[in-house]
């Protein structure tokens, strides 16, 4: 039997498993053709359609595809599903594609494949498990068995939940009198409440920072934020979407016959003897309800100034500011740089018997015991600038102010600070030169800025690298163009890259650290700041005193290992 020729119509339309079954001689032109029709009218793939149609067993595409692309041939007939690795690949992927992962080894990923040429499928399991793959060719009936009892089972996943024991407390009779009789069913789904509950506990155990539960048309997923990344971690039966968005509105206290208007609300999770806070905030889309649910994990404002990646000098800077009697202290960045962790940090520092503090939040996101705590309620007139004036008849020594957003606020912030008072807040800003100029625009008083604020700090995430991490070659024209110095290339250290293990879910990556812009208003940046100087005029001053923009703090830390270059080039600007 003869290839078949290069203007065969069938060539151009064929997938590279078939091209490589003819150019083998196991099928013809018109039995490839055959085939691709019923994939097509089947809207099943090749592989599939050639198996079914009889046109050449699964025994002997698994054996030709083993010796012609060099791929060990393997026997998974006796696989335990069990023992597969999870959360690697969507399970939509593993199913739609038959492709089944077997094994993780470090940063490798065992994929049992009937097909080894399907590339694209290939790239998206390297991209959703961020692994190198090592393919084994498997029989396709065996692995379309394994694969659609994994599948049947994941239907049932929510049932199955009902063995396991949480030694969990929502707080069931704020949740009994928050709902009527008339709803109890659609809230009281034992299979809902404990798939809830596992995936709460999953969220903790990992280092989320946020849950997200998603509705589309077509499917439901979840979703983590771990180390600033979103992460799929499973896509339940849509049929839940309902009742699942009921069961968390009820135990946030929240109105779950509204589903119209967003709403916002809390709630408690005690873990043993541990309690966490959940932030929870509901957004009616196009196919139900989204839910984001924020961890507010208190034991994370308790860690201290050390665990927060300040450099030595950078420390004392800021411990020297907060310490002081008077004065403001500006903490800024975009959200989800740990603004509220750093600020939370240093009221837990000064936090004394004989230190009055009061903060007003929107809301409050970490319960410290101690330090008077708001929630700022603008429906009800409880705004930023009227807590700020409450606190000032209320003997206060230090006063958070979640964010200065107006000029009213700030305006009542800089007296404060000017009359006896510490004062911590945060702003959005990209740096710390530039919030003194973001004041000013608001129109705050050059004078009232420069004999108020003592120090500005700007802040970025950046994950931490693993402990699987090795020295990479990076190219010196590569490191100056970053920011390094010429006398930083002196061959004394070099470069980390991730790797990726078992400690880190394969990402290289576990935890994050804080790159900071501590400025110190000194006497030349009053200067500036009363003769209405730029931002970019303080910037050149910050420079002539030795104080680190964010990219050369983020360079630091490259350097001792802490943290990768492209981590540093991502959430830093030059």
């Amino acid at each position: 039997m003869s290839a078949v020729p290069p203007n065969t119509p069938t060539q151009n339309a064929t997938p590279g498993l078939a091209r490589a079954l003819m150019q083998g001689n196991l099928l013809n032109a018109a039995q490839v053709e055959t085939i691709v029709k019923k994939a097509g009218a089947e809207k099943i793939s090749f592989v599939d359609a050639m198996v079914q149609s009889g046109e050449l067993p699964a025994r002997d595409l698994a054996t030709f595809c083993s010796e012609t692309f060099g791929y060990p041939l393997l026997d998974i007939s006796a696989l335990n599903e069990s023992m597969l690795p999870e959360k690697l690949v969507e399970l939509k992927l593993v199913i739609s594609q038959k492709i089944l992962p077997i094994a993780k080894k470090g940063n490798k990923l065992y994929l049992a494949v009937s097909d080894p040429t399907n590339n694209s499928v290939l790239d998206q399991v390297k991209f959703q498990s961020g692994l190198a793959l090592e393919l084994v060719i498997v029989h396709h009936d065996v692995l379309s068995k394994i694969i659609e009892k994994i599948s049947k089972s994941s239907e049932q996943a929510l049932n199955d939940l009902g063995s396991d024991d949480f030694d969990v407390d929502f707080k069931e009779e704020d949740v009994a009198a928050a709902v009527p009789d008339t709803q109890a069913n659609e809230v009281d789904d034992a299979p809902i409440v404990k798939f809830l509950t596992k995936m709460l506990i999953d969220a903790i155990n990992m280092g989320a920072s946020d849950l997200h539960f998603e509705p589309f048309e077509k499917f439901y997923r979840i979703r983590f934020r771990i180390d600033g990344e979103l992460r799929e971690i499973a896509q339940p039966p849509l049929s839940i979407r309902d009742k699942l968005a009921s069961r968390i509105k009820v135990i946030s206290k929240l109105d779950i016959s509204e589903k119209r208007v967003p709403q916002d609300g809390r709630m408690k999770l005690n873990l043993g003897s541990k309690s966490i806070d959940f932030r929870v905030s509901t957004l009616p889309t196009l196919f139900g309800e989204k839910i984001v649910m924020r961890i507010l994990d208190a034991s994370q404002a308790q860690l201290g100034i050390d665990a927060l990646g300040y450099e030595p000098y950078q420390k004392e800077v800021l411990m020297n500011a907060i310490q002081r009697p008077y004065g403001m202290v500006l903490v800024t960045g975009p959200t989800g740089s740990g603004k509220t962790v750093s600020l939370y940090t240093c009221l837990n520092v000064i936090n004394k018997p004989g230190i009055n503090i009061s903060t007003a939040e929107d809301p409050a996101e970490i319960n410290l015991p101690g330090i008077n705590q708001v929630n700022v309620n603008d429906k009800a007139g409880l705004t930023f600038s009227a807590a700020l004036k409450s606190f000032l008849r209320q003997d206060p020594d230090v006063i958070m102010v979640g964010e200065i957003r107006d000029l009213e606020t700030a305006d009542i912030a800089i007296k404060a600070a000017q009359t006896g008072h510490m004062v911590f807040s945060t702003l959005h800003t990209n740096d710390a030169p530039s919030t003194l100029t973001r004041l000013m625009n608001m129109g705050v008083a050059p004078f009232n800025i420069a004999s108020s604020v003592i120090l500005i700090t700007a802040q970025r995430l950046a994950r931490r690298l693993c402990t699987c991490k090795q020295p990479i070659e990076v190219l010196d024209e590569v490191l100056l163009a970053a920011g390094f110095k010429e006398d930083d290339l002196d061959g004394s250290w070099k470069p980390y890259g991730p790797v990726g293990c078992e400690r880190c879910n394969g990402t290289g990556y576990k935890g994050r650290v804080g790159i900071y812009q501590l400025m110190p208003i000194s006497e030349e940046i009053e200067r500036i700041i009363l003769s209405n100087g730029t931002a970019m005029e303080i910037e050149e001053q910050c420079q002539r005193e030795g104080v680190r923009n964010l990219r050369q703090s983020g360079l630091v830390k490259v350097k001792q290992g802490v943290t990768s270059l492209e981590e540093v080039l991502g959430c830093t600007n030059e």
